[in-house]
């Protein structure tokens, strides 16, 4: 059953709960991450493999996403700032136990010509809603890692 979320601001990214913070380089420019994370909603489940489907709603300031094992979000844009940063907030969701939810990805040139990507979770919610994620902790970062790499080489093989 869906439940809607506490309405937190964007400054929840750093004073949540819990925070998990995941990041890793890749190849690709800021501006083509970009672009695949905040104007390609489509495309997500195609290298975020957790994701079964995402749409864009409300004209492009919320997204309807659907991952694996039937959890379902809705969300509202909180940060599209083209090549540097992109927010949303979780609305409704069916899981349980969460009560407010921010993800924030943020892309940062390297001196190295590459790319800096790094993904924060933001929630707050139940003792054991908390403990099972800091439980799912590691395997979240892998997915985080796996799904950014299949993102490089997606912007790679278009641009080849």
């Amino acid at each position: 059953m869906a439940h809607r979320l506490d309405s937190v601001q964007l400054d929840f990214v750093e004073t949540a709960p819990l925070r998990l913070v995941y990041a890793t380089e890749v190849s690709a420019a800021p501006a083509e991450l970009y672009r695949a994370l905040a104007e390609d909603v489509e495309g997500w489940p195609s290298w975020f493999r957790a994701i079964v489907s995402a749409r864009p709603t409300a004209g492009g300031a919320g997204r309807e996403v659907r991952l694996r094992g039937g959890i379902r979000f809705e969300e509202t844009i909180m940060a599209a700032e083209p090549s540097t940063r992109y927010a949303y907030r979780v609305d409704v969701t069916n899981a349980p136990g969460v009560r407010a939810m921010v993800e924030e990805w943020r892309l940062t040139p390297t001196d190295s010509g590459r790319t800096r990507v790094q993904w924060t979770m933001a929630v707050s919610g139940t003792a054991p809603f908390r403990f099972a994620l800091r439980l799912g902790r590691a395997g979240m970062g892998q997915s985080f890692r796996d799904a950014v790499r299949r993102l490089d080489r997606r912007i790679a093989a278009a641009a080849g």
